[in-house]
């Protein structure tokens, strides 16, 4: 976008205007195994989530947050977590599943998902469909 109009004269008001416009970036919420190698899935799921912003979206990964400041061995506190993380999901725009194992977690998420008609995107490496 110029500043200056298409006679040549400086034009600012539609120049800020426009450059103030933000792409919109959708909202996915990354589904992947915790539990079990919790370190190891955490690093991948940051790699997921810079994933999803590599290709313009806005990552949402619940299983990062929470467990700073909740005990996912606490039966009480883990359920809570991934009821919180149920609402959440229906803020997003779609589902991301990352790998060929599905947590029971993960399942809960996913059947949430298809029972709110949201789209689902299954990743393998690559993306694969199902």
């Amino acid at each position: 976008m110029e500043w200056r109009n298409s006679e040549g004269y400086p034009d600012p008001t539609p120049y800020e205007a426009l450059k103030a416009v933000k792409v919109y970036r959708p909202m996915v919420y990354i589904c992947s195994p915790f539990a079990g190698d919790t370190d190891r899935n955490i690093e991948r799921a940051k790699g997921y989530c810079r994933l999803a912003v590599s290709r313009g979206c806005i990552p949402l990964a619940p299983h990062l947050h929470y467990p700073q400041f909740m005990d996912d061995g606490d039966k009480q506190q883990r359920e809570l977590g991934l009821w919180f993380a149920l609402i959440l999901l229906g803020k997003c725009d779609e589902l991301w599943v990352f790998g060929s194992h599905i947590s029971s977690g993960m399942a809960a998420e996913i059947a949430k998902a298809e029972r709110r008609g949201m789209p689902i995107r299954y990743f393998e490496g690559e993306e694969v469909g199902r």
